[in-house]
């Protein structure tokens, strides 16, 4: 039986990164603000996952002005887009070869 475990990313092995990568990839973006909402954690908690995810090239932060607030917000590269898919793809033979 292959090992299909050495095909799983390690920048997706933190549930937040894992949540990050899967709204960002059902949305064309998101802002900080939704990203902490919707996974529930702090703000120091989600930069420092947003951080690690935009050194790996897998998102890209765009910053702007909306009226005179600035806002922060993410979408995914298309670099990301393969890893994620390729993260997936070994998830999906694990499950089906643990079957």
């Amino acid at each position: 039986m292959k090992n299909f475990i050495g095909n799983l990313n390690k920048a997706f092995e933190s549930r937040v990164r894992l949540g990050v990568m899967s709204i960002l990839l059902v949305n064309d973006h998101a802002d900080f603000g939704s990203l902490k909402e919707q996974l529930q954690i702090t703000d120091g908690n989600l930069a420092s996952h947003i951080s690690a995810l935009e050194k790996f090239g897998y998102i890209e932060v765009r910053k702007q002005f909306i009226g005179k607030k600035p806002n922060t917000s993410y979408l995914v590269t298309a670099l990301g887009k393969t890893a994620f898919s390729e993260h997936l793809d070994a998830l999906e033979k694990i499950i089906k070869h643990s079957v």
